[in-house]
């Protein structure tokens, strides 16, 4: 199993660019088993996840091809079973996307209840309910989701708001479902995330009549049939903000490219709070950070508040703050699975329910540390690249699911990463004396 061994601290310098939306990217991916033929995908990035749904689907009967970097190449002229097997699903939450597109198209599917990431209980009780405002007949079997739609599904008004805010694959698979049921469907409360309007756009490039994309209320008047699309993935914006909050940490100097500010001012807002300098510079922009790191309060929320995805890693920022500031987590409270690791590095961080109270250190000191899952890992990188000495993190591939060759990049802007397997070092053959 791969580890990350990172010397710090050090100052990041240089230019990075974005890779494609993972979170867009999968249900994406999904989307083209609403329609028989070839799509294409462009900038798509060569991620754990993505590869993994590339499983996924050719286990349905799709044929999937990866012929150039960023491209993939996806036919789902034939589905031969709309099953999502346990094995596949269990690994990586996104998979209960092929529900909807499965169910509209196949008018039946069998799909595991999903797995992924520890960062608390997120239930999927608001899909089903959507589905079922559409017809569906939806039992629950042996840790199986089993969706009947005989005669096809029907538009409606749903209601996808939950205790949390939207739920964003929620609105994903009820809006591919509707596509194409048989009259109207009204979404209210649904997601407004870039990766949303991103997929929005995309089935109306294979002939969906969607509108009100971007906002809490799409309309969706269903065809009989869809076509194949090629599309072109938005940026992530939680890889830029990643390297954003990077720079910032270290003291660095480093410009984003092919970062889609709009999409990333409740982040902006907060770094400048610290004292990061956010200029905007072509496509993307730079991101430096001169004198002290300033304490300031974060509470995440849907889109447009700041994202639950880049909590952990501010968190990392803030812990280097000279002042005390406090952390709110309101879209999933549990999410705080890094505070003991970057307590082990000296922070000083003390969890009280669905907050985190942060108490600023002059110095983060480098430790063995853990990652529990996708964002944890990359706070985890953030603070080894500011914190004395050598920081070890563990269970790197969770990194590797949403962040592509990430050490090589950060590496190319003045970082000392170490991909290391300790499990893959032998000791050298014995031979005998004479």
């Amino acid at each position: 199993m791969d580890i990350f061994c990172i010397q710090g601290p050090v100052r990041l310098s240089g230019q990075v660019t974005v890779n494609g939306a993972k979170n867009a990217t999968l249900p994406i991916m999904a989307a083209t088993l609403l329609a028989e033929g070839v799509s294409q995908i462009r900038h798509a990035p060569d991620l754990a996840d993505v590869s993994l749904f590339c499983k996924l689907l050719r286990e349905l009967g799709c044929k999937v091809e990866r012929p150039r970097k960023g491209l993939l190449v996806i036919d789902a002229t034939k589905i031969d079973r709309p099953f999502g097997d346990y094995e596949i699903v269990r690994r990586m939450r996104a998979s209960i996307c092929i529900l909807g597109p499965l169910l509209a198209r196949c008018r039946h599917a069998e799909v595991s209840m999903p797995g992924g990431c520890a960062i608390g209980d997120r239930p999927v009780d608001i899909h089903l309910c959507g589905l079922q405002a559409l017809g569906a007949k939806i039992e629950l079997k042996g840790g199986y989701i089993i969706a009947d739609a005989p005669n096809g599904l029907t538009g409606t008004e749903v209601f996808l708001g939950g205790p949390f805010g939207s739920t964003v694959l929620g609105t994903a698979n009820v809006m591919m479902a509707a596509t194409l049921a048989k009259g109207r469907t009204v979404i209210e409360s649904a997601a407004c995330e870039p990766e949303i309007a991103d997929l929005a756009r995309c089935l109306r490039k294979m002939g969906a009549r969607i509108s009100g994309i971007g906002s809490p209320r799409l309309v969706i008047d269903g065809v009989k049939q869809l076509r194949p699309f090629k599309h072109t993935v938005i940026p992530d914006r939680i890889e830029a903000g990643t390297f954003m909050i990077a720079s910032a940490i270290t003291g660095g100097h480093v410009t984003v490219k092919n970062c889609r500010l709009e999409h990333l001012m409740a982040v902006v807002e907060k770094l400048r709070a610290t004292g990061a300098i956010v200029e905007p510079d072509g496509d993307g922009c730079t991101v430096s950070m001169e004198g002290p790191i300033r304490p300031t309060d974060i509470t995440t929320l849907p889109y447009p508040g700041f994202p639950t995805d880049l909590q952990a890693q501010f968190m990392a920022l803030l812990a280097l703050a000279k002042g005390n500031s406090v952390v709110v987590e309101k879209v999933f409270p549990d999410r705080f699975m890094h505070v003991a690791e970057l307590n082990r590095m000296a922070a000083n961080l003390r969890k009280e329910g669905p907050a985190v109270l942060v108490t600023g250190v002059k110095e983060l000191i480098a430790a063995p540390v853990m990652a529990s899952d996708l964002r944890a890992s990359a706070a985890l990188v953030l603070a080894g690249l500011a914190a004395k000495g050598v920081t070890t993190v563990n269970r790197v591939y969770h990194i590797d699911r949403g962040y592509e060759r990430i050490e090589q990049r950060l590496n190319a802007l003045g970082a000392k990463i170490f991909r290391e397997n300790p499990d893959a070092k032998t000791e050298p053959p014995q031979t005998e004396r004479d």
